[in-house]
C-alpha cells in the first residue's frame, strides 16, 4: 500500500468547533465539537435527520457552515481549498460516472486531477477491478460501481479519506475485501472518516465511533466503551402472552408484564421494548435466564419468542435513539 503524500504528525486530522448549520427553522448541526486524530478510523453514525450528512458535507467543503470552525490537516476551506483538494479523498454514497468511459479511462481522468498519486494499475488491483478494466461504466453492477468509487477516492493518494457507506451493494466477499483494504489504509497512516449502516462494520473497522441525533453527538468512544455503556454483556429478547384457556394465547401488551419484578433479578441492568419485543440488558446470562423464566411463569405468561445475543453497537444505538439505524 502506497504511503500518503505528506503526512504531518502534529495536530488532529479533523477539528470541528462550535459547528452549526440550519435550514430555515430546522437546525441540522447544533454547536458540534469533534476531533479526529491522525491515522484514526472514525465512524459517524446517525439516523436520517440526525445531521450526519450535513456535518460530512461541511467537512468535505461541499456545504458552508453558518457558524463554527472546520480544520482538516491543519487547513481550512477558506484559505487552503486548493491544498485540501490535493490531500483528501471522497467516496460519496452515490457517484455518477460517465457511462461511456471504461473503468481504466475513468480512473485515468480522476488521476489527472492530482499533482501526484497512486498508479492507475495499482488502484485497479486494490479495488479488485482487473477483470473490468476495459468495461464501460454503464455496464457495471452496483457493487462494481462502489469499488470504482473507492478507487477514484484513492487515486490521489489522500491523507484524509471520507467513505460514505462504502460497502452498500457489495456481496459478502467483496465487503470483507474492502474491510481488509481499509485496514491497509490505516496501516499506511491515512485518517478515515466512515459512515455506515452496518453496525458490525463500525465495530470491525472503527477506532472510535460518534453517534449523532438531532444535530448533536450523544455518544462518543471506542466500540467497546460504547457497548459497555449498555450496562450488560448480553441482550435477552422475548415476547410473551397470557394463556386464557388450553388452546388460546392472548398477545402481550407492554403494561401486562411486571417490569420492576424483572429488574429486581440480579444481573439485569435495564429494560426496554423494541418492535414488540422486550429487551433486557444482562450481565450474567446463566444466572438471569432461569430467573426470567420463573418470573414470567409466576405472572401467568408463556414465551412466544426468546433469544439472546452479545451486546453490540446496534443495541447502543437503539438504546440512545429509540430506533434501529437501518429503520430509516
Amino acid at each position: 500500500m502506497t504511503k500518503p503524500n505528506s503526512v504531518q504528525a502534529n495536530g488532529p486530522s479533523l477539528l470541528l468547533r462550535g459547528l452549526r448549520k440550519a435550514y430555515a427553522d430546522v437546525v441540522a448541526v447544533d454547536s458540534l465539537d469533534l476531533e479526529v486524530a491522525r491515522g484514526e478510523c472514525f465512524g459517524l453514525l446517525g439516523p436520517n435527520g440526525a445531521g450526519k450528512t450535513t456535518t460530512i458535507e461541511i467537512c468535505e467543503g461541499l456545504t458552508a457552515p453558518d457558524a463554527g470552525t472546520v480544520e482538516l490537516l491543519g487547513l481550512n476551506w477558506n484559505s487552503g481549498a486548493n491544498q485540501l483538494r490535493q490531500r483528501i479523498g471522497i467516496q460519496l454514497q452515490e457517484t455518477q460516472f460517465p457511462d461511456k468511459l471504461t473503468v481504466e479511462e475513468t480512473l485515468r481522468l480522476f488521476r489527472s486531477f492530482f499533482r501526484s498519486g497512486i498508479a492507475v494499475d495499482e488502484v485497479i488491483r486494490l479495488a479488485q477491478l482487473e477483470e473490468k478494466r476495459k468495461s464501460r461504466v454503464g455496464g457495471l453492477s452496483g457493487g462494481q460501481k462502489q469499488r470504482l468509487a473507492m478507487a477514484c477516492a484513492l487515486v490521489g493518494n489522500p491523507e484524509l479519506l471520507f467513505l460514505d457507506e462504502p460497502t452498500t451493494g457489495l456481496d459478502p466477499q467483496a465487503r470483507r475485501h474492502l474491510w481488509d483494504l481499509v485496514d491497509d489504509l490505516k496501516k499506511a497512516g491515512r485518517t478515515i472518516i466512515l459512515t455506515t449502516h452496518y453496525m458490525d462494520e463500525a465495530e470491525r473497522l472503527c477506532d472510535r465511533v460518534a453517534i449523532m441525533d438531532h444535530g448533536k453527538i450523544i455518544a462518543l468512544g471506542t466500540p467497546m466503551q460504547l457497548i459497555a455503556s449498555v450496562g450488560g454483556e448480553h441482550i435477552v429478547e422475548f415476547a410473551a402472552a397470557r394463556r386464557v384457556d388450553d388452546s388460546r394465547l392472548i398477545g402481550d401488551e407492554v403494561g401486562e408484564i411486571d417490569v420492576p419484578a424483572l429488574l429486581a433479578i440480579p444481573g439485569i441492568q435495564s429494560h426496554r421494548v423494541d418492535a414488540g419485543l422486550h429487551q433486557l440488558s444482562v450481565s450474567e446470562l446463566h444466572v438471569a435466564v432461569p430467573r426470567i423464566f420463573a418470573a414470567l411463569g409466576s405472572q401467568g405468561l408463556h414465551l412466544n419468542e426468546f433469544r439472546t445475543h452479545s451486546a453490540t453497537l446496534e443495541d447502543v444505538f437503539v438504546g440512545l435513539t429509540g430506533r434501529n439505524l437501518r429503520d430509516e
